[in-house]
């Protein structure tokens, strides 16, 4: 599982959140084998719903329910289909065919974000999701926190 960190602290341990994710991401992803578009709107929708009830609901590392607001992203991305039924040999002798770019393993794609805010008591936390890539798809989370108090 890949996570990156935008913040000196976290109202919840990084450890915590990305347990969280998984179990989210291991639930909603439990009976599903491949890509389904029609799927991926109801399947952001819980991963974010469920998420958020987590993080409201965790108590902070001070053992106060936290003094945050959270927002959750989602992202849900196909890989190339083509490259990801096919064994390796048949990759091999796809791209000696077609050329070596014509088979890619999965689409690109770049996302970034920023913000101004207080440094010290708001950040963000990304989550990729591993298991999804052996079903034919990336899922990447992230998490922003942002201090009332």
């Amino acid at each position: 599982m890949a996570s990156t960190q935008m913040s000196s602290t976290t109202p919840i341990p990084i450890s915590r959140l990305a347990k969280i994710a998984s179990d989210v991401c291991d639930s909603v992803f439990q009976s599903t084998h491949t890509y389904d578009h029609a799927s991926t709107s109801s399947q952001n929708t819980n991963i974010i719903n469920t998420i958020l009830q987590c993080l409201i609901s965790e108590p902070s590392t001070s053992g106060q329910p936290p003094q945050y607001k959270y927002m959750v992203t989602s992202t849900i991305i196909q890989q190339n289909t083509t490259s990801h039924v096919m064994d390796e040999d048949s990759q091999a002798t796809a791209r000696a065919v077609e050329g070596e770019g014509s088979l890619a393993a999965k689409r690109g794609m770049h996302s970034a974000s920023g913000a101004y805010w207080n440094n010290e008591k708001d950040g963000m936390w990304s989550f990729k999701y591993e298991k999804a890539e052996s079903m034919g798809f990336d899922v990447i989370i992230s998490i922003v926190w942002i201090s009332v108090a």
